[in-house]
């Protein structure tokens, strides 16, 4: 997928040394298509690296993409510059007005705390309702995934004795489901969080399909009827070094973490981590994409919405 995204994000050098193909806004319009109007919410204090993560997985079909970042104006993020997020993230109030044909919500470092204590979380709030109706599918990730499940359908999210770290291996509890299509029998997720979701929970809601799971992770991806909303509590989208980066955090900090489980050969902390998600992550976001949003959504991207 040709994603356009602006030339000097620092996502696109990246993207090119890739051999994804980063469009640029002179080629686009001269393409007699809609292309696709995605917007992440990005609320990892990462910023460019989830831009990376994300865009790399939305620039890998045949699909235009344009992509706009947004955040949240009730916290300030630390970890990036001021004019980063001038020059490349709009508000919420800045997008309000416009409709999408998808929409990204990623995970956060707040999972501990109680939702209603995190200090964006009215803001996030009057989004995801937003999202009901100015967006055709929206895509949720790990806390991202647990804030739209309690939002949405009341489930809370349940700390676990320790944290869940790691790349587990899944399988499909509906092998029927088109999210999943192309999918080996087994296929292995990241984890990195300290909460989870109970199955049980999600199965007292008619509205939701859980769709696969894993014996060690638990639920992995929900979706309700239709694929208006999908959420997915792993991090598909992890580069190779991101759990090694986590670990080393953690452990130069003192803080209780053990290596991360079948990521190191041999559970070796020296050697080099071993991706074994990366065909599932492109197969994930492409099948969303696609048949979620791409074969669904209205021509005219004004009528999303509309009964």
């Amino acid at each position: 997928m040709p994603i356009r995204i602006p030339n000097d994000l620092p996502a696109a050098a990246a993207l090119q040394q890739e051999n994804i193909f980063v469009m640029q806004q002179d080629r686009a319009i001269t393409q007699d298509i809609r292309p696709l109007e995605i917007v992440l919410l990005n609320l990892m204090p990462t910023k460019i690296v989830t831009e990376t993560q994300l865009s790399r997985l939305l620039g890998n079909t045949p699909l235009q993409v344009n992509l706009e970042l947004m955040h949240t104006t009730s916290h300030q993020p630390k970890n990036v510059s001021a004019d980063h997020m001038l020059s490349f993230y709009k508000s919420f109030e800045e997008l309000k007005h416009r409709k999408f044909d998808g929409m990204v919500i990623t995970g956060a470092p707040v999972e501990l705390m109680p939702f209603e204590d995190v200090d964006y979380w009215p803001e996030l709030c009057e989004i995801m309702e937003w999202s009901k109706t100015h967006v055709h599918s929206t895509f949720h990730i790990c806390w991202g995934a647990q804030a739209g499940l309690y939002y949405h359908y009341g489930i809370n999210k349940h700390t676990m004795e320790e944290k869940l770290f790691g790349v587990f291996p899944h399988t499909a509890d509906y092998k029927r489901a088109i999210l999943l299509r192309g999918f080996d029998d087994i296929f292995w997720v990241p984890h990195s969080r300290h909460t989870t979701v109970d199955r049980a929970d999600i199965e007292a809601v008619p509205e939701l399909k859980i769709i696969a799971s894993s014996e060690k992770a638990g639920v992995y991806a929900v979706m309700n009827k239709g694929g208006r909303q999908i959420f997915v509590t792993g991090h598909s989208e992890y580069d190779q070094d991101t759990l090694n980066r986590e670990y080393l955090r953690d452990k130069n900090q003192g803080l209780p973490i053990h290596v991360p489980e079948n990521y190191f050969p041999d559970d070796d902390d020296t050697k080099e981590p071993i991706v074994r998600w990366r065909s599932h992550a492109n197969l994930l976001f492409s099948n969303w994409l696609n048949y979620f949003v791409y074969q669904t959504t209205p021509y005219d991207i004004m009528s999303i919405g509309e009964k």
